[in-house]
């Protein structure tokens, strides 16, 4: 019965991995193609993200067909009420909100870097926090998400910025 419950996930994963990769793929090929900069369409900004969306599009597809052979179609409920684990679920939860309040609400109100930290000094926070005792292993994880998400939020905005030529909110 597992197996056919990791099926049904399996199902619901692909349906999901190919809402993102439709949507992706859409807002790639939507993107400034840079033409007044007489830029090669090659090397056109959406370029990137629509290859990647076209391979998990692919992936999707893939993960789809296998879960329907393996019957998970056929099995409900997902995740019945004996099999369902809190934790699990609070941290689906916790990362579903925090990945929401990262658009929704950070990027746009404040700089791109500002809020590309802010988001993974959260994600590192909130997830490393309780597999930590207490004191200086919890003050050192602060310092180290800290420094992480410093050079994560300088990274990503100089790379799609100056590299990618991509415009940051």
């Amino acid at each position: 019965m597992a197996d056919r419950q990791m099926a049904r996930a399996d199902l619901v994963t692909g349906a999901v991995l190919f809402a993102l990769a439709v949507s992706t793929l859409y807002g790639s090929w939507t993107m400034d193609r840079l033409e007044i900069r007489h830029i090669n369409p090659v090397s056109a900004p959406g370029v990137t993200p629509g290859l990647l969306s076209l391979a998990l599009l692919v992936a999707s597809l893939l993960l789809i067909a296998q879960s329907l052979r393996a019957g998970g179609a056929s099995v409900w409920p997902l995740i019945s009420r004996d099999a369902a684990n809190p934790g699990g679920l609070w941290r689906l939860a916790t990362a579903v909100v925090l990945c929401l309040v990262y658009p929704l609400v950070l990027v746009g109100r404040m700089p791109f870097a500002l809020a590309t930290a802010l988001f993974v000094f959260a994600f590192i926070a909130v997830f490393e926090w309780e597999e930590l005792g207490e004191g200086s292993s919890r003050l050192r994880l602060l310092a180290v998400a800290t420094i992480i998400a410093v050079l994560a939020g300088a990274a990503v905005s100089y790379v799609f910025g100056h590299i990618f030529l991509v415009r940051l909110p």
